[in-house]
């Protein structure tokens, strides 16, 4: 379980200087939010977080949920999704969702999601899943988790703005309550 450990810690760090704090270890994000990966080592390795590009490529190809990617060359990488800071613009080119997309959250969050629908938070976007098995596992980090379904072809019809991520999670700036399906009491 050790090696686990460690992977999950390097994966947690990587989150957060990739999607949240780059300046932590004095770390340059381009304007897609990649960063090159020698440097990302480098400034790692200094501010007591050691890595090595054997393990940089074994937290990224065993992600789970595939948060991270190398460029094509393997010189840079980027969190997939999920970034707070406002500057970065991952490219993404718009797409047509499916009819339906999937929201996991905690029950505790519910009373508020009904009253102003789904806000992305700290993030630059809401996350949305195409399975509700997914859904389920992001709200029970949570507490009790909830699936909602968000009519995301509705939505898109209405001028909405949809973007898949390299790994599959589909991003929207915010989803009015009308479009969301709660589950039945």
């Amino acid at each position: 379980m050790p090696a686990r450990n460690a992977h999950e810690r390097t994966s947690r760090f990587l989150s957060l200087i990739l999607r949240h704090a780059p300046d932590k270890i004095g770390l340059a994000l381009d304007p897609n939010g990649w960063a090159d990966v020698a440097d990302l080592l480098d400034k790692a390795t200094r501010h007591g977080t050691p890595l090595t590009l054997d393990t940089l490529r074994d937290v990224v190809a065993g992600n789970d949920k595939q948060r991270f990617a190398f460029s094509e060359d393997g010189t840079r990488i980027r969190a997939s999704q999920g970034h707070s800071l406002k500057s970065v613009d991952l490219a993404l080119a718009p797409a047509v969702p499916p009819p339906v997309l999937y929201h996991g959250t905690a029950s505790r969050f519910i009373t508020s999601i009904r009253q102003s629908g789904l806000r992305p938070g700290s993030r630059q976007h809401v996350h949305l899943s195409t399975d509700r098995d997914t859904a389920l596992k992001v709200g029970s980090r949570y507490g009790v988790p909830v699936v909602l379904e968000i009519r995301a072809t509705e939505l898109h019809g209405q001028g909405q703005l949809f973007h898949q991520a390299d790994n599959g999670v589909w991003l929207t700036a915010a989803v009015p309550v009308r479009f969301i399906d709660f589950p039945a009491k």
